[in-house]
């Protein structure tokens, strides 16, 4: 029976013609030609980004940052089913409702395009007492691990003082 694969294979050597080397010239005109279509691609896409940019955010500008506007409602908390339809209520639970003067538009204003609408006195306070809860509560702690360490630092130096007395 003849193995599938032979157990010896006989090296092949290939006759190819050697390459005059290159010298360093041409190889920097050949790297400065790479560097001129990286830069030259590299712009070309950001102009395109940045017109594409420009395009959208002319379409979705909201009428308030354009032109002058007054506030129809002031901010007030979201009712439920506008916590339900619109998009502003859904961050805060509070929105403010603006009427744009040249447009006519009524919308409500958005602070972010990620819809991030009016805040409140009330919602601000109530961050304020939570942002204070935290701070206290981590104070608290931090002051029971130093008392913890000071402890364990003053029997370890008990004890050492106690071996010094034994020692003598």
């Amino acid at each position: 029976m003849r193995p599938l694969l032979p157990m010896h294979r006989e090296q092949y050597w290939i006759d190819v013609p050697e390459t005059p080397p290159y010298n360093s010239r041409t190889l920097l005109i050949l790297f400065g030609w790479v560097l001129f279509a990286f830069f030259l691609e590299l712009g070309l896409t950001e102009a395109a980004a940045r017109e594409k940019q420009s395009v959208s955010t002319l379409v979705s500008m909201p009428c308030w940052l354009v032109e002058d506007f007054v506030v129809a409602e002031e901010c007030a908390p979201c009712t439920t089913f506008q916590a339900k339809t619109t998009p502003e209520c859904g961050t805060t639970g509070f929105v403010e409702k603006i009427s744009c003067s040249v447009s006519k538009r009524d919308e409500f204003k958005r602070l972010f395009p990620c819809c991030l609408s009016c805040r409140s006195a009330m919602m601000e306070r109530h961050l304020f007492w939570k942002f204070e809860g935290a701070v206290v509560g981590v104070a608290a702690v931090f002051a029971c691990l130093v008392i913890l360490r000071q402890r364990s630092l003053d029997r370890k130096a008990l004890e050492k003082v106690r071996k010094q007395i034994e020692s003598i």
